[in-house]
């Protein structure tokens, strides 16, 4: 057994930026080669670049609102209380809404494989 402390016993949130657009904070809570758990901000507008996770992921969202997209789908809206599961291999990418920010705690199984950022344009233009 495991226990992860509270924020306040970590290090300090992670700046992400090579994967995502915007802002973008995270708190990983737990890491490692098979399950990856953080929890995520993402400012308004702000999201992660398109991806895939080799065993799924699971997004549970906890406050704010926000979106989430699978290749070839529209945009689905994200509100505090939603679950999220991604299959394997399925490439998506989720983030804040226009004007909202969201907070998510995202659990990755597997290896993640990042692909193209998400254009401005496609995304505002499928909001």
């Amino acid at each position: 057994m495991e226990i992860v402390r509270a924020h306040a016993d970590r290090l300090p949130s992670e700046r992400r930026t090579a994967m995502f657009t915007g802002t973008v904070f995270a708190d990983p809570l737990r890491s490692g080669p098979d399950v990856t758990v953080a929890s995520v901000f993402f400012a308004p507008g702000a999201r992660t670049h398109w991806h895939t996770h080799e065993k799924g992921q699971i997004l549970l969202v906890t406050a704010g609102a926000g979106l989430v997209c699978s290749a070839g789908g529209d945009p689905q809206a994200l509100r505090p209380g939603d679950t999220v599961w991604v299959p394997p291999g399925e490439a998506h990418w989720h983030g804040g809404a226009p004007d909202t920010y969201l907070v998510h705690l995202a659990v990755s199984l597997g290896q993640t494989a990042w692909r193209d950022p998400v254009a401005d344009d496609d995304y505002l233009a499928r909001t």
